[in-house]
């Protein structure tokens, strides 16, 4: 974990350039590692997505637990996904016209069909406390202190100084070429434009394959919770 009180502050650089698209979706169920897949779906009809750098794929979420029911570890398993359940791709602003072609489409995801419909527009948050569910360091790096001192080196370069980060579960996305090791992160108390920042440029490698995104989450106290 990383903590500080006291911090120097400058403010970073924002524009408005982001936001995410929200599709609506039906797909039956998906397996847990199903992000290469999707992604690839998503870029024949999207070429330019993996040269985009402000672009990238947020993985299919479920809830984690809920009704006796647990979110599988075993990549194989299948996630059961609700009428509820959206499809959200980061877009930069002279994307979003050929990003909405998404739109009618149905993919082969998996073997699963992929359907999707209306999409919606969704700025980014100014919430001040982000999680990002998917993280890759530049370098090999395993251990937690060494990952958190990573990011704090990163984000130092842009002008943002980090007061309180957490690291959380480890999980491994399977490629072609190798399987990317990646651990989630919570990153709390930032200012308002630092959030921003964060949520418009973020993190890593690996955009594509939803690395690096951070999303609002409520307060870094419900990661340590997940976490014992």
């Amino acid at each position: 974990m990383y903590w500080q009180e006291d911090t120097k502050h400058i403010t970073p650089h924002i524009t408005d350039d982001v936001v995410d698209l929200v599709f609506t979706l039906r797909c039956k169920c998906l397996p847990v590692d199903h992000v290469y897949s999707l992604f690839e779906a998503v870029q024949a009809v999207l070429p330019w997505l993996k040269e985009e750098p402000a672009a990238g794929i947020h993985a299919v979420n479920v809830a984690s637990s809920g009704n006796g029911w647990v979110r599988p570890n075993d990549p194989h398993a299948l996630l059961h996904l609700s009428k509820r359940t959206r499809f959200e791709l980061r877009t930069p602003k002279h994307r979003i016209a050929d990003a909405k072609k998404l739109a009618g489409e149905k993919l082969d995801v998996c073997g699963y069909i992929f359907e999707l419909h209306s999409v919606s527009e969704r700025s980014l948050s100014s919430i001040t406390t982000l999680f990002s569910r998917h993280l890759v360091a530049e370098q090999e790096l395993t251990d937690e202190e060494d990952v958190l001192h990573w990011v704090s080196s990163q984000l130092t370069d842009q002008g943002i100084t980090p007061r309180k980060m957490l690291c959380g579960t480890e999980h491994s996305i399977k490629t072609p070429e190798k399987n990317i090791n990646t651990r989630s992160l919570m990153i709390a108390d930032l200012e308002i434009e630092e959030s921003l920042w964060l949520q418009q440029h973020g993190l890593g490698p690996y955009r594509h394959l939803g690395c690096g995104l951070f999303i609002p989450h409520k307060d870094i106290t419900d990661l340590r919770k997940e976490t014992e």
